[in-house]
């Protein structure tokens, strides 16, 4: 369980798969080695670049199983409860709290959309089904909906909410939530999870990161927080240019869209870098292949992260 508001960076895990789309457990050993090594400050498990909403039950719980052996309580580890509507949310809630997870994380519900009451009702229900720490995941991109900031905080002074992790690329309510948390007494940790522009949300008062590309390069992340924590912010805008540099091996992507250009640009990335074996994608994504991984590579070069 946490016992204090959790800071710093805490990156979701990509998923490495064998040819044959089964979870390739060397591959996701070495991924979270290196980034407990990297000095990470925990671990997001089955979040969106967990590729969560892919994983049928068996296989999210052996990705959680699995991640949880590997870190074997060296950082906290949070883990995605996120499934359409909110009973289902709950019965995976029950499904993992004994596993040793130190927080869940939920999004609101995405298929019988409702509204601000219905959402708030949800986090409420979670967290009286299982009592442990909860996490509310805005990332109104997949789910529809963005959640209101007042909402966020108010649930957080109930006791119901301990963080936000923010993925709705809308600074000014991130700021506004940074703002009505902080004239509330702090209730909630607030988490961007941006990748390119940390270095304003940690300007604007974040607590911490949760960025997908901090799976590729852990080490620039860290580097970006221990300058943020001495107030180098110098170094905090050189870390941060360096990094949006290198979010583009997801740009350079032409055969597809979305999850299956960043996910897949970060998986061909990181095979590139010797931790995963293949750039495998669950199915119906095709993984990335000639040219693109070209393309990447010569990012990575550029980043300095591997050699011409």
């Amino acid at each position: 369980m946490l016992h204090a508001p959790l800071t710093g960076v805490i990156p979701p895990i990509v998923v490495p798969l064998t040819d044959s789309r089964e979870l390739d457990i060397a591959s996701f050993e070495r991924l979270i080695n290196r980034m407990i090594e990297a000095g990470v400050h925990g671990l997001f498990f089955l979040g969106s670049s967990g590729e969560v909403v892919f994983s049928p039950d068996h296989l999210r719980k052996q990705i959680l199983h699995e991640g949880i052996r590997i870190v074997n309580g060296r950082v906290p580890v949070l883990a995605g409860v996120i499934d359409t509507e909110t009973p289902r949310v709950i019965e995976q809630a029950k499904r993992i709290k004994d596993m040793g997870v130190d927080a869940l994380v939920a999004t609101a519900p995405f298929y019988a959309l409702g509204g601000p009451a219905e959402t708030q009702r949800h986090f409420e229900l979670i967290r009286e089904a299982v009592d442990m720490p909860l996490f509310a995941y805005d990332i109104p991109v997949c789910v529809h909906q963005k959640l209101d900031y007042r909402m966020l905080v108010q649930l957080g002074k109930d006791g119901v909410l301990d963080g936000v992790k923010d993925s709705s690329a809308d600074d000014v309510s991130f700021r506004m939530m940074v703002l009505e948390n902080q004239r509330q007494g702090r209730p909630l940790s607030l988490l961007t999870g941006h990748e390119v522009v940390v270095d304003g949300a940690y300007l604007s008062g974040a607590d911490g990161s949760v960025p997908g590309l901090a799976n590729v390069d852990p080490h620039g992340y860290v580097r970006m927080w221990d300058a943020f924590q001495r107030g180098d912010w110098q170094s905090v805008r050189t870390e941060q240019d360096r990094l949006a540099l290198l979010m583009r091996i997801t740009m350079v992507v032409r055969s597809t869209v979305g999850f299956g250009a960043g996910i897949g640009a970060f998986k061909t990335a990181l095979q590139q870098l010797g931790v995963f074996t293949t750039n495998q994608m669950p199915l119906p994504v095709a993984q990335l292949q000639g040219e693109e991984i070209t393309w990447i590579r010569q990012v990575l070069v550029q980043a300095g992260l591997i050699d011409e």
